[in-house]
Parts: structure tokens; sequence; C-alpha cells
């Protein structure tokens, strides 16, 4: 019996329709910023309940723009959660602000919004809370802070296109927005991102923000009045973006589904009363773009990930908590400043998630993760 294919944590789901798409946009001669990038745009803010939508070369880029838009500099401080991607605060320190971690909810492993205004100081510009997995953020007392204290938001929602706050779109309401279309996440767009702006932000600024700043080019001349940088999207890119978001639902509802046998065979094999946290079970609103779970202390998860290796089976680290990377020790962050954060980023184990798997795919992921774990004396 031949041994099964290699599973890995994720893989993009990508239609001969897209592919055939990305055929004609090469074939037309036009590959850059144009056409489809503005057809991309109008369906994202059809998505986003009409909003103003920019696209950008990634979902990082887009967290750098929206801050600058929004005047954050040399001086200023945002405040964010240590439990990400190390773009989110990477992006603060290039325009010159200082990152503020506040640690996470030991459950929802999101910004513990309790913790929040007691971080708040003078020089705080900026709230910049992440959606992480997909799962919704507690959008109501984030903004309720931000508002009593005349603070913007910076919505990190690379990982949750298609989640919502109590029934409603993560996107189509609040403030900034930045979404990312890596190849890993729930959409792609190969390499890309976009930023939904708030009704009294400057769609021209974004634009001129991710082409070098320049504000005029033609037969009449040329002029640039801010300094931008080189973040458009193309237009190959956006034909991949185009044919993912017409799918997006139909690809979250397949997460779910997995998500929610993942939770049944795992409680099944007894998991979490041996230490193992599972993730918050949000079928309603979360989009489950990753379906971590948490180690307990006395397993090396290195020993853990391997075993699964040696099985097929792919897995992920997301996140370790980034005040402990050298760059941040540096700006006076230290262990034990952040110990939920800490926690979790020690424990936290990526298992496969993507909607091309197979039913049993689920399955034998459960399995093979409960062999390993008694393998490790669990």
């Amino acid at each position: 019996m031949s041994e099964p294919d290699f599973l890995p944590f994720t893989r993009p789901s990508l239609d001969e329709e897209t592919i055939a798409g990305v055929v004609e946009v090469l074939r037309s001669g036009w590959i850059t910023t144009g056409p489809w990038n503005a057809r991309f745009e109008a369906a994202l803010s059809e998505y986003f309940g009409g909003r103003t939508v920019r696209t950008f070369a990634s979902g990082t880029v887009t967290m750098e723009v929206a801050l600058r838009m929004l005047g954050v500099g040399p001086g200023d401080e945002v405040i964010t959660t240590p439990m990400s991607w190390v773009a989110t605060a990477n992006v603060v320190l290039a325009v010159g602000a200082r990152p503020v971690f506040v640690d996470i909810d030991p459950v929802t492993r999101n910004l513990d919004s309790r913790l929040v205004e007691a971080a708040i100081t003078a020089r705080t510009k900026a709230l910049l809370p992440v959606h992480l997995a997909g799962l919704p953020c507690d959008l109501d007392a984030l903004y309720a802070i931000a508002q009593r204290h005349g603070l913007r938001v910076v919505e990190d929602a690379a990982q949750a296109i298609g989640s919502s706050w109590r029934g409603r779109r993560i996107g189509s309401f609040g403030d900034f927005a930045s979404f990312s279309f890596h190849p890993n996440k729930n959409a792609t767009s190969i390499e890309g991102g976009c930023l939904v702006l708030p009704d009294d932000a400057d769609p021209a600024l974004a634009e001129r923000l991710r082409l070098q700043g320049v504000r005029r080019f033609g037969a009449d001349g040329m002029d640039v009045d801010v300094l931008g940088t080189k973040a458009n999207l193309t237009d190959v890119a956006a034909r991949v973006g185009w044919g993912q978001l017409r799918q997006v639902d139909a690809f979250n509802a397949r997460r779910r589904a997995l998500a929610q046998a993942y939770c049944v065979a795992l409680d099944a094999l007894g998991l979490p009363a041996r230490g193992v946290r599972l993730p918050v079970r949000d079928f309603a609103d979360g989009n489950w773009h990753m379906f971590q779970i948490v180690l307990p202390e006395s397993v090396a998860r290195p020993a853990v990930m391997q075993g699964l290796k040696e099985r097929g089976i792919g897995s992920g680290v997301h996140y370790p908590a980034m005040h402990l990377f050298t760059l941040y020790r540096a700006q006076g962050w230290k262990p034990g400043d952040f110990p939920h954060a800490e926690r979790v980023g020690a424990g936290t184990l990526t298992l496969p998630l993507f909607p091309g798997m197979r039913d049993t795919d689920v399955g034998r992921v459960a399995d093979a993760l409960d062999a390993v774990l008694r393998q490790c004396g669990l």
C-alpha cells in the first residue's frame, strides 16, 4: 500500500477559469496596474458594502500607508498585540513611531481590550488590533476606547476576509481595515493586499503613497508632493484576486466545516482533557483562516512537528510572541512582559486547513497528532 501524499498546512485553491484569465491578461500586453486592478477594486468595494478600497502589493504596506495617512510618525505610539506576524509591529517602526504591546486574552488569543486603556499615553495616536486566524476582535470595546480618547483604529484584518463582528462583515464598517492576499490567505492574489478607507480619508493620497508620491504625470509634466513607495498591484495579480473574491465565501464555508470536523475528532480523542487547547469555536463569524492548537508546556513542539512530518503532515508555528525578537528586545521589551502571549507563542501549533482538503484528511491529522502526543508522553 502506497504512502499517502504529503499534506501541507495550507495550499491555495486556484481554479482553471482563473488560470485561463491570467493567460488572457498576459497576452493582452497590459500586465501591470490597469483595467483588471480597477475591476478588482470595484469588486472589493462591493464586497465591503460600497466603501472605498485601494489595492497594494502586500498586506504589509497597506498598514504602513494607513499610518502615514493618519500622520503617525516619530514620537508617536501605536498600541498593538505581540501575537501576530511581525509585520504588524514592523510597520509602526517603519513610520518612525513606537509599537506599544498589550497582552492577549488567553482564550481568544486576540488583543485583550480590557488592558488597552492602561497603555494609552499622551503620545498614543492609534490602535492596531489583529483579527488573529480570522477570529474577530472585540470591536465594540476597541472602538469605544478609541472614541473616548480621540484615537484612530487600523484593523489588521490580513487574515479576516469574510469574517464578521456581530453579523457585520469585517471591513464593511469602522475606520481603516487592511487585508492580505498572500498565498496562505483565504483569498489570494499571489502577493497583494487592500486597504479599506474611512469616509474622511483621501483615496488620491493612498494612490500617491503606493506609487512614489506621483501627483501628476503626463504631457503637462510631472509632480511629486509626498514621499511614496512602489507598492501598486499588477493586473496579473488583480485577475487572480478577482477570481478568488468570487469564491471566498464558499472557501470560508468549507473551512468552517473542516474546523468543526477537527473539533469533533480532537474531542473524541480526548485532547482537551489532556491539556491541548483548541481554538474558540466560532463557526458563525470567524473565517477559520487557521486551525491553531496550543500544546501543554510538558510537550516539546519541535518533536510534535517532526512526528507529524514523518507521517506526511505539515504544520506551522503562528506565531512566536514578537516582543521576544531581538529587534523588539532592543526597544526595551523583555520576557515576562506579556505572559499570555509568551505562553501561547511557545505552544501554538498550526494544523492543516484549506478548502482543498478531503474530509478524511481531518481524521488522518487527528489520529497522527494523537499518536505523536502519546509518544511524547501525553
